[in-house]
C-alpha cells in the first residue's frame, strides 16, 4: 500500500488543535490576543473557527459582518496557526426563526419547536436552505484565497428529524420513488395488512409517532432512512457553494461515533474526509481497557468508512466533559494515550473542544484547554502541550494506515431493525456491544481490524465476521456465498438471517439465505432470564482443537445441522446435546456458526484458534498482557506500531531480540520493556 495524501499540502503534518469561539470574546481584546500567545505554547498549528458563529457573522438578515473574522484569521496565519473554517447552519439565530418560524423543527408528537437549542431546523425548509447557502457563499466567496483556509467543517454533529408538513411530503415522495409510485408494493413490503393499517392513499401515510403509527417496522425503517437521505441532501445544498469557490479545499462534518440518527455510510461518501467527536467515559463503572477496545472500535468505523483513508479526530476533551453523568478527570497520562490511540487506529489530527471555556452558557464548566483561570499554569494545559510536542515527530506516520486480513459488519440499518424488533428480549439486545464483544479478541491480540457495514466489499479480507446479522439486504447473501467459496472464513451467530431490507422475515427457515453457506436451520431461540443458566460443550475431537465448556447468557438458538458439523453442544435444558457451535465446507472456505450469546472467555478462545488457523498477521508478534495492545500503521514499507497500556500499573512486554526505533525518544529498544500506568511507544522496525 502507498501513503494517502495529507489532509491538507499547506501542512503536511499532524494537525493539533480544535474549536475556537472568539466570537464569544469579541469585548475582550485582551483575551484574544493572549489567545493567540497561549495557542502557539500549547503547540496548536490549527483551529476549528465559527461554528456556532451565525449571529456574530449576520447579526440582522442580509447584513454582515466579516470584519471580525478577518482580523482573527489574518492573526492567526500570521502566527502559523490554520482554519478548518466552520458554516454555521447548526445554530440559526434568534430573528431568523422569529422571521420565519417554519424553520424550526417539528417533533414526532406534532409540536413546533420554538428559537433555542442547536440542530434545531427543518432539513427539507426552502427557507433554511436559502439562508444557509447565501451565508455559506458568503464565506466562500470572501475566504477563498485566504492562506489559513485548510478545510471545511461544515455544521456540527448532524442530527434530530423533523415531522413538518414539508417533511410529511418529502416522505411521501421519497416512498413513491422507492416503491415505483406503487401502493399496493408498499403495502405489501411493510406487511400493512397487520391490524387492518392498508393505506389506499399516499397522503394517509404519516411519519412515525407517538400519537400515531409507531407498529409498522418497514415505515419506521423507511423513516430513517429518508431521514439519513433528507440529511445528506441538505448537506448537499449546503455544500455547493464552498464547492464552487474553493474546489481544492476538502469539507468534513463531524460524525458522531455510532450515532443511531444518521447511516454514516451512506454519508461518508459525499465528504472528502471523515471527521468525529470522541468522548469515551474514561475511569468510569468500565474497566479503562474495556472502554478503550470499544473506542477503538469506532475509530475502526471512521478509518473503514473511506477504505482506510486516514480521519480527523475533530473533538475530544482534554480533560473532562459537563454532560456524562459523572465528569471524572483524566488521570495523569491518559489525555496522551487517548490521543495517541486516535492516531494509532488512523487519526492524523488531535483536536479539542474546547480551546477556552465559555464565561457562560450550557458548556461553562466543559473541559478546555484554557480554563476560568485564563493562563498556561495547569496539569492539562500541560498535558496538551505534550500532545503536540509528540506529534512534531510522528510526521513519517502521516497518510499511512493498514490493510487488515478481518472486517466485522457493523450495520446502522441492521441495528434500527434489530432495535425495533418485539423479541425475543425487550432489553438486552445489544447489538453494538455483541459486534464489539466479537472485536475485543482481536484488538487483545494485536491484529487490525476493519469494521464495515453489509453493503461493503469483502473481497479483501480473509475473515468476515457478522455477529446478528439480522437483516440482510438484497445481494448480501449472494456475496458471503462467494466470499466463502473463494476460500474466505465467515462467522456469524444467533439473530442471523431473519428478514430482509423491509423487516419481512425470510420464510422457508432462518437464516434465511444463509442456510445453505451456514448448513443449518434454526428452529427456536430461546430466552433467558439474567438469573438462567446453561452451558456449551466441547467435543472432545472438534477441528478447532477448543476444550471444557462456557456459559451461555441471555439468548440461546436451537440449531439443527443441514450440512454443517457441530463443534459444541448444549449441556443443559431440554435441548441438551443439540449443536451451539457448527462449521460448514463451502466452496474454498468455512462458515461458522455461533447459536448462543456468550462471555469473553468463549470468543477468546474462539477467535484465538481462528488466527491461528488463518495465519492472520498480527501488528507485532509478542503476547500482550490484559488491557495492553499493539496497533499499526504503515504505507507498505515501513510500519509503526503503537503499543498502548489502558491500566493503571506499569506493564513488562518483552520485544524478544528484534530491535525497535522509539521514534519519539529517538532510542533503540529491544528485549524487555516497561509501559508506565497510561503509558504507550510508538515503534518501528530497525533496520
Amino acid at each position: 500500500m502507498t501513503k494517502y495524501k495529507p489532509i491538507s499540502e499547506k501542512y503536511p503534518h499532524f494537525l493539533h488543535g480544535g474549536d475556537y469561539n472568539p466570537d464569544q470574546w469579541l469585548n475582550y481584546p485582551r483575551i484574544l490576543d493572549e489567545d493567540i500567545r497561549l495557542m502557539k505554547l500549547a503547540n496548536w498549528n490549527v483551529v476549528s473557527l465559527g461554528i456556532f458563529a451565525w449571529a456574530a457573522l449576520e447579526p440582522e438578515e442580509g447584513k454582515y459582518q466579516f470584519e471580525w473574522l478577518d482580523r482573527i484569521m489574518d492573526k492567526l496565519y500570521d502566527n502559523g496557526i490554520y482554519v478548518i473554517l466552520a458554516t454555521p447552519s447548526a445554530a440559526p439565530p434568534a430573528w431568523l426563526v422569529q422571521k420565519y418560524p417554519e424553520v424550526a423543527r417539528v417533533d414526532s408528537n406534532r409540536v413546533r419547536h420554538l428559537f433555542g437549542g442547536r440542530q434545531n431546523h427543518c432539513f427539507t425548509s426552502p427557507i433554511y436552505r436559502e439562508k444557509v447557502r447565501s451565508i455559506n457563499r458568503k464565506l466562500a466567496e470572501r475566504y477563498k484565497d485566504h492562506p489559513a483556509l485548510i478545510a471545511w467543517h461544515v455544521s456540527n454533529e448532524y442530527g434530530n428529524d423533523c415531522h413538518c408538513d414539508l417533511c410529511q411530503e418529502a416522505f411521501r415522495n421519497w416512498l413513491k420513488k422507492k416503491y415505483d409510485n406503487d401502493i399496493k408494493k408498499l403495502n405489501h413490503e411493510w406487511w400493512s395488512y397487520f391490524w387492518s393499517h392498508t393505506f389506499t392513499d399516499w397522503s394517509q401515510i404519516q411519519t412515525p409517532s407517538p400519537i400515531g403509527e409507531t407498529t409498522i417496522h418497514g415505515l419506521n425503517l423507511d423513516y430513517k432512512r429518508f431521514v439519513t437521505d433528507q440529511t445528506v441532501d441538505f448537506f448537499k445544498n449546503e455544500i455547493a457553494p464552498l464547492k464552487e469557490f474553493t474546489p481544492n479545499i476538502p469539507i468534513t462534518t463531524n460524525f458522531m461515533g455510532t450515532f443511531p440518527g444518521l447511516n454514516y455510510w451512506k454519508f461518508a461518501k459525499h465528504l472528502d474526509v471523515i471527521s468525529w467527536d470522541s468522548y469515551p467515559t474514561w475511569h468510569g463503572n468500565e474497566e479503562d481497557w474495556v472502554v478503550a477496545y470499544k473506542t477503538a472500535f469506532v475509530h475502526d468505523i471512521n478509518r473503514s468508512l473511506k477504505g482506510g483513508q486516514p480521519f480527523m479526530l475533530m473533538e475530544s476533551t482534554p480533560s473532562v466533559t459537563n454532560w456524562q453523568l459523572v465528569s471524572k478527570l483524566k488521570r495523569p497520562g491518559m489525555h496522551a494515550l487517548s490521543s495517541i490511540q486516535a492516531v494509532a487506529h488512523g487519526a492524523d489530527t488531535v483536536q479539542y473542544f474546547q480551546w477556552r471555556k465559555s464565561r457562560g452558557g450550557f458548556e461553562k464548566f466543559h473541559g478546555a484547554v484554557v480554563d476560568h483561570c485564563g493562563h498556561e499554569n495547569t496539569r492539562v494545559f500541560k498535558d496538551v502541550k505534550e500532545v503536540g510536542e509528540i506529534l512534531k515527530r510522528l510526521d513519517p506516520i502521516i497518510g499511512t494506515s493498514v490493510k487488515p486480513e478481518v472486517a466485522i459488519i457493523y450495520d446502522w440499518e441492521n441495528s434500527w431493525a434489530i432495535e425495533d424488533a418485539k423479541g425475543p428480549r425487550q432489553e438486552k439486545k445489544d447489538y453494538l456491544l455483541t459486534c464489539q464483544s466479537h472485536y475485543r479478541p482481536f484488538w487483545s491480540k494485536c491484529v487490525p481490524v476493519d469494521v464495515i457495514d453489509m453493503e461493503s466489499d469483502f473481497n479483501r479480507y480473509k475473515l468476515l465476521i457478522a455477529p446478528m446479522l439480522y437483516m440482510i439486504k438484497d445481494g448480501v447473501a449472494e456475496r458471503i456465498k462467494q466470499f466463502v467459496k473463494n476460500g474466505g472464513t465467515f462467522v456469524t451467530t444467533y439473530l442471523s438471517g431473519i428478514v430482509n431490507e423491509n423487516d419481512l422475515c425470510y420464510l422457508g427457515g432462518f437464516p434465511g439465505p444463509l442456510k445453505e453457506v451456514l448448513g443449518i436451520w434454526s428452529e427456536e431461540i430461546d430466552a433467558l432470564h439474567d438469573k438462567d443458566e446453561n452451558y456449551v460443550v466441547f467435543n472432545e475431537t472438534n477441528e478447532l482443537g477448543i476444550r471444557g465448556e462456557y456459559k451461555t447468557k441471555e439468548l440461546c438458538e436451537i440449531i439443527h445441522l443441514e450440512g454443517a458439523r457441530d463443534l459444541a453442544k448444549y449441556k443443559e435444558d431440554f435441548y441438551v446435546g443439540y449443536p451451539a457451535v457448527a462449521v460448514n465446507n463451502y466452496g474454498n472456505g468455512k462458515a461458522y456458526y455461533i447459536a448462543f450469546r456468550n462471555n469473553d472467555d468463549f470468543v477468546d478462545d474462539f477467535y484465538r484458534k481462528i488466527i491461528e488457523l488463518l495465519n492472520i498477521k498480527r501488528s507485532i508478534d509478542i503476547d500482550l498482557p490484559i488491557g495492553v495492545t499493539a496497533q499499526l500503521r504503515t504505507d507498505g514499507n515501513k510500519e509503526f506500531v503503537f503499543l498502548l497500556n489502558f491500566t493503571d500499573e506499569e506493564k513488562a512486554l518483552d520485544l524478544k531480540d528484534i530491535e525497535y526505533i522509539d521514534i519519539v525518544d529517538n532510542d533503540i529498544l529491544s528485549g524487555k520493556v516497561i509501559l508506565p500506568p497510561y503509558g504507550f511507544k510508538i515503534i518501528e522496525k530497525g533496520n
